[in-house]
């Protein structure tokens, strides 16, 4: 049976390196949030206001391109950053914190709206769970210059917002795994014992919140 799982999480709570290992583990094709082809990232680092909802409409219409490209594949698929987390947590926060205007959110809004009646939900989404202190420490340790000016309470606000978002997505089956003390990157047997809470959420046996 092919599956589609998407991996959401705030900024550094490992998605790319979880949905990269469980791809080789699993022998699932990963697809990657495309972050370093944003030509508008810098300059949206450096004055979110101007440049806001041009990063958005492009991460968007990219998110929809690996969607059709997810479909498409013949066998089961794993996404690093879901759709909906792009508009609902990043986007809608821009515009909370009036760097995107009225305007310029209420027309991406819409765009994502009418979008997703026309896309198929994944059959899970993994959400990483991870406090503050963790997320700075592993953006540090992973040294991109572009994300060298995020705040703590830049990322408690993203926190707070996955939070809220993940409590009323209904969409499609949600395993919550909390991150703190895990390793998956360096240990086998976090790794293993994801991916099969996975595996069992994805066949319908009973899961509860992973935790260390």
């Amino acid at each position: 049976m092919k599956y589609f799982v998407a991996v959401a999480g705030n900024i550094g709570a490992g998605k790319s390196s979880l949905a990269g290992l469980l791809a080789h583990k699993l022998g699932w094709e990963a697809f990657f949030e495309p972050v370093e082809e944003n030509p508008y990232l810098a300059d949206f680092y450096a004055d979110m206001p101007r440049w806001g909802f041009q990063s958005q409409v492009f991460f968007l219409a990219r998110r929809l391109r690996h969607y059709r490209g997810l479909l498409n594949h013949p066998g089961s698929v794993i996404q690093d950053r879901s759709v909906y987390e792009d508009a609902e947590i990043f986007a809608y926060n821009l515009y909370r914190q009036g760097y995107m205007s009225e305007r310029d959110w209420n027309s991406y809004h819409d765009l994502y709206e009418a979008v997703m009646t026309l896309l198929p939900p994944p059959n899970l989404v993994v959400y990483l769970r991870t406090s503050v202190a963790t997320l700075a420490n592993r953006i540090a340790r992973r040294g991109r210059e572009l994300e060298h000016n995020i705040s703590p309470d830049y990322l408690a606000q993203l926190n707070d917002m996955y939070e809220a978002w993940i409590a009323g997505f209904n969409l499609c089956p949600v395993l919550t795994i909390a991150t703190d003390d895990l390793d998956f990157a360096h240990d086998s047997a976090h790794l293993d014992q994801i991916a099969r809470r996975i595996t069992d959420r994805l066949q319908g046996k009973e899961v509860i919140t992973l935790k260390s």
